[in-house]
């Protein structure tokens, strides 16, 4: 069969569905054959059939069911390839008897219950498996980023502020060490989760991230990606119900997304958070945040103490109570940005902390922390950088400087929407001087 060339309208819908989908698939063929990288092989053997097929007999009534059937049955046929293998080797035993692979309903019921755990849910099982010790932490962040937040690699090196082979090579290495240490598709036991907590947490913001700021593209948000990591942190709260951390990302990612009608105006344009209408907020995401932040302050004052993502809500949760822009608590903010660079230093909470300053304390106050900034190699090709000096040089009253440095923003962001407003901030410094 001819395949769709790569700008037609199939060949868009077929990426669009995949992006939608490949995680759960990935997922679902991964706890039948209980390893990550065949179940990514399986799940693109999938994907090539429907460009093979969908260009032809044009796009199924349920897309991404047609997918996740065919990668099923593809790992389904592997499976009893496997056991014709080791039945005539005589070591397929009176388990492969018990699981009945000749029956396939059974073979499939037989084995999701045999692989029952309390997680119950495909996607954050996968989290947790490719998070494993094995893999450095960067690797597994790389790694289930690609897997399960269906992000590019250039998508996670701009993430990661770093290069793009870089991000790569962790993920090939990841497979490599996943296959090689022979790491099955398994839920770790409830006292072996808090080891792989920080990357799971991670993993699941950096999905949200993506969803809330989309790096690349036209669209700025990317709404079924904040969903589905709020959904899976709200399942993992229910699993570790006394982790402050699980709770302080939960409040963050609530709070935040009480932001989502009010971020974009009805041609889908960014609306920056002092000129978005807070009676476009969600009250009831906000009363879910604050809840689940004053647990999550419980416990950690009665425990470990604050954590990164307990203190991006409580970031979050000064935001949410300020009625109006005017009326937020700019000085606490800073504090808690302050905190945050001591749970968590990275230059990009180091250049949000100097926002915080300048509005706390004035652009003078943050100037100087902001062009220390500019010296950090990490940050040479950041986007935001040159935004945020474009915002105090604007009001130093330094507009040529400030109008250059909003170009230079737009210049180095892939999102389409974001450059349209930075273009746009540069022209009014343009019009305004002259």
């Amino acid at each position: 069969m001819t395949p769709a060339p790569a700008d037609s309208p199939t060949h868009r819908a077929i990426d669009a569905v995949w992006r939608l989908e490949s995680s759960k698939i990935i997922a679902a063929v991964a706890r039948l054959v209980r390893d990550v990288g065949l179940a990514e092989e399986l799940a693109q053997d999938a994907l090539i059939a429907a460009l093979e097929h969908w260009p032809a007999e044009g796009l199924p009534d349920k897309p991404g069911a047609w997918l996740m059937t065919t990668a099923k049955h593809r790992a389904l046929d592997r499976l009893r390839q496997q056991a014709m293998q080791q039945r005539r080797h005589e070591e397929l035993g009176a388990d492969a008897d018990a699981l009945g692979t000749h029956v396939v309903p059974d073979f499939v019921d037989a084995l999701d219950a045999a692989r029952q755990d309390d997680i119950g849910d495909d996607l954050l099982r996968l989290i947790f498996t490719a998070c494993h010790p094995v893999l450095p932490t960067e690797a597994r962040v790389a790694l289930t980023l690609k897997l399960l937040g269906g992000l590019s690699t250039a998508e996670i090196a701009r993430a990661f502020l770093v290069p793009e082979p870089t991000v790569a090579q962790r993920i090939v290495r990841a497979k490599r060490a996943l296959t090689a240490a022979r790491v099955p598709f398994e839920v770790p036991p409830a006292e072996a989760r808090t080891e792989r907590l920080d990357s799971v947490l991670d993993v699941i913001y950096l999905i949200y991230n993506e969803g809330y700021a989309a790096t690349a593209g036209g669209d700025w948000m990317r709404p079924a990606l904040c969903d589905e990591a709020l959904r899976l942190g709200r399942v993992l709260a229910g699993l570790m119900p006394d982790e402050p951390e699980v709770l302080g990302l939960v409040a963050l990612m609530e709070l935040q997304s009480s932001r989502a009608a009010a971020r974009v105006d009805a041609q889908g344009a960014p609306v920056l958070l002092a000129d978005q209408d807070r009676s476009r907020w969600d009250p009831l995401l906000i009363r879910r945040g604050l809840a689940a932040l004053a647990r999550a302050q419980a416990l950690a004052e009665a425990g470990p103490g604050w954590g990164p993502y307990g203190l991006q809500a409580a970031i979050a949760a000064c935001h949410a109570r300020a009625q109006r822009a005017e009326a937020t608590d700019w000085p606490q903010i800073e504090q808690l940005y302050q905190a945050l660079m001591t749970a968590a230093p990275s230059p990009v909470v180091a250049l949000n902390h100097a926002v915080a300053l300048g509005m706390a304390q004035g652009a003078e106050a943050a100037w100087p922390l902001v062009e220390a900034l500019a010296q950090d190699k990490a940050l040479a090709r950041y986007p935001w950088l040159f935004s945020v000096k474009a915002d105090l040089l604007t009001r130093l009253g330094r507009r040529a400087e400030a109008e250059a440095a909003f170009r230079e923003a737009a210049a180095l962001t892939q999102n389409e929407r974001d450059r349209a407003v930075l273009l746009q901030r540069a022209h009014a410094l343009a019009v305004a001087r002259h």
